[in-house]
Formats: structure tokens, C-alpha cells, sequence
């Protein structure tokens, strides 16, 4: 099923298509397709061990391998389906189409620093009204309570993080009963805010955030007044400058002293898609508070860089989804589900744990990973590459092997010729070939 999910996409990742066997009615009944449906729906695995096992293997790879530097990201996500029959599955909002519809939701742990990003955990949310009791049924939780209970799992198996990031959703305004949780655990955070959230200002009625922001003094970059500039270095090696201030808010009601940090590219304008309205309980190494915070403190470059890391959940969704068929899976139960997201994971998982680069076939003389260079005097620190290009490692063994059998064996029954033996071998060692045109 891994294979399957690493492969290619021709058509949408069901199982019917990671059996690899024809599509439509007889295809769902081949026996391949029925193999891999007990599999996934009563075959006795248990998901959490698996998953346990593939956090071990992240953690114990010294380029994976979480510190006290990186963020806890804490999102859901949601998908279409059909019908009522499946587990999960209500009306409700879907982030994937931005709109209230029937589909099944899931909430989801993913660590993450400014190289590499994985997802941890995930649970899937029930709508109130599946559940016969609705919001009073004791099988109800919701995407705020689940979140707290995917952190105290993080928390528990020992995984470093600097904070817990999220967006408005799981702040103040919206999730409240989170932010005392995380705040009665003694865990950091920076949660973002929206514009228009009400704050209690010191010394004036309650304001939102964003007027809050426009009463900081900004006169021009040579004379910034209440802000301060922020260089951001992006992953492709670009600078831009950013602009941060705090704005002096007292107390959040019922949450404690928090900080708000607003972070923009324009604090004459406040553009809406690059500003940042953030509440977090990191304390300004220059305020008071830094003394008397449970936490290391945090400057505005700090805090920008961890918020930051949030860009790695979208990318990581346009990963697992269109890449690894997240969504296509074609099982009803809970138990089945749940496997087939982490098997999804796992998957996800191989690319960064490719490292190893096996003897290539030499199909291409120009490769850049040529084999015959001198030898260095000392090894260089190997650099950690993209997921994407991990992903085109891993399928330079797999689409060309896929495609040799397939081809082969819909050709003949007769055995293949020594020569396209021993290429089947190598692919199935590890072997890759240069898929690309040359440069």
C-alpha cells in the first residue's frame, strides 16, 4: 500500500488504484482491491503502534530528529464526502473548500523547524449531531479539546518544541478554553489573533487588535517611533524586512497577562495578508515580565520566525493530499480511517528519511551525483533537501519498476529476458534512474 501511495498519480489514490487494478465494478471486486480492504478495515494492526514506531525512526535520524527550537503546529483540516455513512462525516466547515459542507474534518499535530516538517499526530472530529446525545454526549469533543489532547500526547512521548503555533482558530477569541488549558499546563504558545478581536487596553475602553496596532506611533523606516524592524531570511535565501511592536494590553480577561505582538510589512497600511496579529505568553526579553516568565524569552525576530513555520502546514497539506491521496481513501469505519491516515503518514515519512544515496545505474553520464569524484578530506555535513525532491528520489525506483512489471507482465507470461531481470533487480535494490532530460 506504501508503494501505492508513493507512486504517481494517474487517478485519484483509492483502493481500487493502490492495487493497482482496473477501475469501476470489477475492479472494486478483484481480489487484489479485497486484499487490500481487509487490510485496512479488520486486519488486527494496531495504527498508534505503528505510529509510535514511525516517530521513534524520525527522532532517532539525526537530520529529523525534533529540538527545543522547532514549533508544535496545530491545525485541522477538511475534506468532501459523500453520504452519511461514513465515520466523521457532517456538515460542517471544510478549510479545503472554504465553505460550510458535507465532509469529514481532522485535527492534527505537525513539528516543525526552518528545514524540515512532519506531521505527528491526528484525530478525527465528530459533529455534534452524529453523536445521540449531540454536545452533551460523552463521546463529544471539540477541535480545542482534541488539540489539547494531540500536545499532551506530543508533551508525553517527549518531543522538544519552543512553542505551540496555531491560527485564530485555536486563539483567544475563538478557543479560549485552550489557551487557559495550555496556560494552566505551563506550555508556551503564540496563537494568532483576528483584526477585529476585542482587547482591553490599559487606561481606555476596549479596542480590537488592529486599531490597537494603528495607535503606535510610525512616522517612516528612518524614524520607526513604536516599531522596530524585523529581517526575515526566507527559505530561498531572500531578505525582507518586517516591522513589529507590542502593544500594551493588560490582560486578556480570563487568560492571563499575555503579550500581543503585531507583526506587518506596512505599519502605515496594515496590509490584511501580511499582518500578523499574534497573542503569546513569550515574554520581550526587555519588558518585566521576562523575570518572572516560566519560559525563555522571546524577541520580535523570534516570534516571527516561529509563527513563521505555519507556511509548512499548507505545504505539507498540498503533499499528503494531492500527492499521497490523504482524501481518497474509500473505507467507512473508524478503525479504517484512522489506518489509512497513518499509512499516509508513513508514506510521507520515507521522503525524509531517504538519505542514503545507493550506486546509481549509470544511465546518465552527466548525473551530478557522480560517484567517481575524488574523495573529500573530511565528510561534509549533509544537507537536508526538500520533501519534493526526496519524493523524486524515492519514485526514480519506484514508477520505472512499476511501469516495467506492468508492462512485462500484461505482455507475457514468459520470463523476462536476463538483461530486463537484472534492471527490474536493481530498481528493487534501491537503484535509481535519471528520469529527467539532461541539463
Amino acid at each position: 500500500m506504501l508503494v501505492g501511495l508513493l507512486r504517481p498519480r494517474d487517478r485519484n489514490k483509492t483502493l481500487t488504484a493502490l492495487a493497482d487494478v482496473e477501475p469501476g465494478r470489477a475492479g472494486s471486486q478483484h481480489p487484489e482491491t479485497q486484499r487490500l480492504h481487509t487490510f485496512v478495515s479488520t486486519s488486527p494492526w494496531d495504527p498508534e503502534k505503528i505510529n509510535t514506531r514511525r516517530i521513534q525512526l524520525l527522532r532517532a535520524d539525526p537530520t529529523t530528529t525534533p529540538h527545543s527550537g522547532g514549533a508544535l503546529l496545530l491545525d485541522d483540516s477538511g475534506d468532501r464526502k459523500r453520504g452519511r455513512h461514513t465515520a466523521h462525516v457532517g456538515r460542517q466547515y471544510l478549510g479545503s473548500v472554504g465553505k460550510v459542507d458535507n465532509g469529514i474534518v481532522a485535527v492534527s499535530t505537525t513539528w516543525a523547524d526552518q528545514r524540515v516538517y512532519y506531521p505527528l499526530r491526528v484525530m478525527p472530529y465528530t459533529p455534534a449531531a452524529r453523536l445521540a446525545g449531540g454536545r452533551t454526549d460523552p463521546a463529544f469533543a471539540t477541535k480545542a479539546q482534541l488539540a489539547a489532547r494531540l500536545i499532551t500526547a506530543a508533551r508525553q512521548e517527549g518531543i522538544p518544541f519552543r512553542a505551540v503555533v496555531a491560527d485564530a482558530f485555536y486563539g483567544p477569541s475563538e478557543s479560549p478554553g485552550l489557551v487557559e488549558t495550555l496556560t494552566a499546563a505551563r506550555v508556551p504558545f503564540v496563537l494568532a489573533l483576528k483584526p477585529h478581536q476585542p482587547i482591553a487596553v490599559p487606561g481606555a475602553e476596549t479596542t480590537t487588535a488592529a486599531d490597537a496596532a494603528r495607535l503606535r506611533a510610525f512616522h517612516s523606516p528612518e524614524h520607526p517611533g513604536q516599531w522596530t524592524p524585523v529581517d526575515r531570511t526566507f527559505r530561498d535565501g531572500h531578505h525582507e524586512t518586517w516591522w513589529a511592536t507590542d502593544v500594551p494590553v493588560g490582560a486578556f480577561r480570563i487568560y492571563g497577562p499575555l503579550r500581543l505582538v503585531v507583526l506587518t510589512t506596512d505599519p502605515g497600511s496594515l496590509p490584511g495578508l501580511s499582518t500578523w496579529y499574534l497573542a503569546t505568553n513569550l515574554a520581550h526579553p526587555d519588558l518585566p515580565a521576562a523575570d518572572t516568565s516560566p519560559f525563555p524569552p522571546a524577541d520580535y525576530s523570534e516570534i516571527a520566525d516561529l509563527y513563521g513555520l505555519r507556511d509548512w502546514i499548507e505545504q505539507g497539506y498540498h503533499q499528503v493530499k494531492h500527492e499521497l491521496g490523504w482524501a481518497d481513501f474509500q473505507v467507512r469505519s473508524d478503525v479504517a480511517i484512522r489506518r489509512h491516515w497513518t499509512l499516509v503518514n508513513c508514506a510521507f515519512t520515507l521522503g525524509w528519511l531517504d538519505h542514503d544515496d545507493p550506486p546509481q545505474l549509470d544511465n546518465h553520464p552527466d548525473d551530478s551525483d557522480d560517484t567517481t569524484a575524488a574523495p573529500q578530506p573530511t565528510a561534509p555535513q549533509r544537507p537536508v533537501r526538500t520533501w519534493p525532491e526526496a519524493l523524486r528520489r524515492i519514485r526514480a525506483c519506484l514508477a520505472p519498476l512499476h511501469a516495467l512489471q506492468r508492462a512485462w507482465h500484461a505482455w507475457t507470461t514468459e520470463p523476462m529476458p536476463r538483461e530486463l531481470a537484472e534492471l527490474v533487480n536493481a530498481l528493487m535494490n534501491g537503484h535509481r534512474l535519471y528520469l529527467y532530460a539532461p541539463p
